[in-house]
């Protein structure tokens, strides 16, 4: 058995270096690497390519490696929560790439299948589809669109065990087993590390194949973007 843990969220990134890819899971802030995000914006590392569904909110989540100016571009479905982001984009200081949410989901997940390219109808007619090859099928158009290509992928579970196994929790699970497949180093950050073996294998969402890092988290705030709550009876 392969020990793949690591110390810290430092340690997990090394090698990092600038103008590297990387994608990163999470949804909102929920599953979001945070210990991981910590560690990238102390490495330094500038003219980061970052691949995730988000940019987290101004002062969390990706939003710190904005407000660095470690990133040059951001590949995304959604990014309505963060102003820095709204304002690096518009200035045309950050570039930015907005994809449909299914198309990043598939574009992630071809990756760590091995699969170079598919066609898919969504964001056909539209800038989406601008540059790229159209084939019909079944009397509908298709647009092809390339597996992601990234130097790490960060991501966070709920558990894992010493040989870099991971288990996902609820809605935190979204993005990360994707990416896990599909960096070239994958670190896995989480909540519980336990031993080899402790896991049941019939819980495993992803096989320590694709980890190569692996490390217990610590502090984490699990923020909320938008609390909306009832008023009080």
């Amino acid at each position: 058995m392969i020990r793949k843990v690591v110390a810290n969220a430092q340690e997990a990134a090394q090698g990092l270096q600038d103008d590297m890819t990387l994608m990163l899971g999470g949804f909102g802030l929920c599953g979001i690497p945070e210990n991981s995000i910590l560690a990238i914006r102390e490495n330094g590392a500038k003219g980061l390519t970052c691949i995730s569904n988000n940019a987290g909110v101004d002062d969390f989540g990706l939003g710190l490696l904005l407000q660095t100016r470690q990133i040059k571009k951001m590949i995304s479905s959604y990014v309505g929560e963060n102003d820095t982001f709204e304002k690096q984009m518009l200035s045309g200081e950050l570039e930015v790439d907005l994809i449909p949410q299914g198309t990043l989901a598939e574009r992630c997940r071809a990756a760590g299948a091995g699969i170079p390219a598919f066609y898919t109808p969504a964001g056909y007619g539209t800038e989406v589809a601008e540059g790229k090859e159209v084939r019909w099928f079944k009397g509908k158009p298709h647009i092809l669109e390339h597996a992601f290509e990234a130097d790490f992928a960060f991501v966070k579970a709920w558990k894992g065990d010493e040989a870099g196994n991971l288990i996902f929790k609820g809605t935190a699970r979204n993005f990360n087993p994707l990416m896990a497949m599909a960096g070239k180093i994958t670190v896995a950050e989480v909540e519980e590390l336990v031993p080899a073996g402790e896991l049941d294998p019939n819980q495993i969402h992803t096989p320590g194949i694709f980890v190569q890092r692996i490390f217990q988290g610590t502090n984490y705030e699990k923020r909320i973007e938008q609390r909306t709550v009832r008023p009080s009876a």
